[in-house]
């Protein structure tokens, strides 16, 4: 499984990662995508809300079931991946790059080093 180091990731297994000032992409990860299966359909509800970490955003739907997403950190959702309408399964084929979900406007990126890091996310699933 990869865990890229320059990501932080919360106990609900979604990663985020700055990628301009305070804007950050969000998204499941590696291990997320492979517990869930084949994901099917992904949906977010709460393009241009303000919303608190842990807040559900949207949800991912597998073949078998259907999970929630949580924000790893207050913020604004500015956008959705509109390429998941198409094609959901870049999220499984590649979770931390085209698979991404939202772009958020992060509130604080302070809160970033709340969350864990790729060695710290990799021994809290197994």
């Amino acid at each position: 499984m990869n865990f890229p180091s320059e990501l932080r990731y919360t106990a609900e297994h979604e990663w985020i990662k700055l990628v301009d000032g305070n804007v950050a992409l969000v998204g499941i990860t590696d291990y997320a995508q492979d517990q869930l299966g084949d994901v099917v359909f992904v949906e977010v509800n709460s393009l241009d809300q303000e919303l608190a970490a842990n807040e559900v955003f949207g949800s991912v739907e597998a073949v078998k079931t259907v999970s929630d997403l949580f924000l790893p950190v207050a913020g604004k959702v500015l956008e959705v991946n509109e390429s998941l309408n198409d094609s959901p399964d870049k999220v499984n084929t590649d979770p931390y790059g085209d698979g991404w979900v939202i772009k958020l406007e992060v509130s604080n990126p302070a809160d970033l080093d709340a969350l864990m890091d790729a060695a710290t996310y990799q021994e809290s699933i197994h």
